[in-house]
C-alpha cells in the first residue's frame, strides 16, 4: 500500500455506531477503489519541486483525492450519468444504494476540509497555508469551478455546441482540481509567484489534454481496458472533441497540449523528469 493510501486511511472517521459505520464503509470504498491518484502526486510532486516536503503536503493531497472521489459518486449516480461501473468496480450507488451513496459523496466533500484544516496539517504546514488551501479547495471545486463544469456539462445534453463552449466546461470540470492540485504543492511549499505560474500553466495543459484523451478513449476503448462503460458520451447525447474534431485532431491536439505543459517546467531548478514522464504517461494512457 502507498503513502497515499495509507494516509487516505487515517483520515477516515472512527466510529461506533454501525448505522454511521455503514457510511463511512461507503466513503472508503470509493476513496480506496484505486485510479491513477492524478490529483495527490501532482500536489506532492510540486511540493518537492519547489523545495518542500512530501510529509507537509501530504494533508492537501490527502484532501484534494477526497474532492475529487466526491465528485465521481455523485457523477455516477442515476440523476446524474447513471453508471453501473467505475473502475472496474460496481458504483457507489450500485453497492449501497442511492441515498448512502449521497452521503458518502457529502462526507467526502467535508472531511477534506477536515483534512486540509488538521492538526497534522497546520503542524507541518502554518495556519496561512492549511487557510489558503482551504480557499483554492472551496474555489475551485465550487461553482465557479468543477462544480460549475458539472452544471455546463448537464445543461449540453442532448444539443450541439461549439469546440470553445467544451473547453470552458472541462477548464472547469476536470482542469479545475488539477490547477488546484499544483497549486496546494506550491502553497505548501511556499513557492514564488513565477513558480505558481508555472505549475497552473502546466495543470491546464494537462487537464484540457486528459479530458480529450478521455473522449477518444470513450471511443476506441472496451468496458475491459477502461473500467467504465465505453459509448457513455453517445449515449447521453453528449458533444465531444471526438465528435467536432475527428480522432486524428484530437490526437494532434492532445499532444500539442502535453509539449506546452512539459515546457512549463523549464523555469524550475529541481528535477522535473517525474512531471514530464506524467504528462508524456496521460497522452498515452489506455485507460
Amino acid at each position: 500500500m502507498s503513502n497515499i493510501e495509507q494516509e487516505l486511511l487515517s483520515y477516515l472517521p472512527k466510529v461506533e455506531n454501525e448505522n454511521i459505520q455503514k457510511l463511512v464503509s461507503a466513503m472508503e470504498y470509493s476513496l480506496m477503489a484505486g485510479g491513477k491518484r492524478v490529483r495527490p502526486m501532482l500536489v506532492l510532486e510540486f511540493a518537492k519541486l519547489c523545495g518542500g516536503s512530501e510529509e507537509a503536503a501530504m494533508p492537501f493531497a490527502c484532501a484534494i483525492e477526497m474532492i475529487h472521489t466526491y465528485s465521481l459518486i455523485h457523477d455516477d449516480l442515476p440523476c446524474m450519468d447513471n453508471d453501473d461501473l467505475r473502475r472496474g468496480k460496481p458504483t457507489n450507488h450500485k453497492v449501497y444504494g442511492e441515498a448512502t451513496a449521497l452521503l458518502a459523496g457529502n462526507g467526502l466533500l467535508t472531511l477534506a476540509f477536515e483534512t486540509a484544516l488538521s492538526a497534522k496539517a497546520i503542524e507541518l504546514n502554518g495556519y496561512e497555508k492549511c487557510a489558503q488551501a482551504a480557499k483554492v479547495l472551496a474555489l475551485y471545486a465550487g461553482a465557479d469551478g468543477m462544480l460549475g463544469g458539472q452544471m455546463i456539462d448537464l445543461e449540453s445534453e442532448g444539443k450541439s455546441v461549439s469546440v470553445d463552449h467544451l473547453k470552458e466546461m472541462d477548464n472547469k470540470k476536470t482542469g479545475a482540481l488539477m490547477i488546484a492540485a499544483c497549486k496546494l504543492g506550491c502553497i505548501s511549499a511556499g513557492a514564488t509567484k513565477e513558480q505558481l505560474d508555472a505549475a497552473c500553466s502546466y495543470a491546464d495543459n494537462i487537464g484540457l489534454a486528459f479530458q480529450i484523451i478521455d473522449d477518444i478513449l470513450d471511443i476506441t476503448s472496451s468496458t475491459e481496458t477502461l473500467g467504465k462503460p465505453v459509448g457513455s458520451d453517445d449515449e447521453n447525447e453528449k458533444s465531444t472533441y471526438a465528435a467536432l474534431l475527428g480522432i486524428e485532431e484530437c490526437k494532434r491536439l492532445s499532444a500539442e497540449l502535453t509539449e506546452n505543459a512539459v515546457n512549463a517546467l523549464d523555469i524550475f531548478e529541481n528535477d522535473t523528469e517525474k512531471l514530464r514522464n506524467f504528462a508524456y504517461y496521460l497522452l498515452n494512457r489506455e485507460n
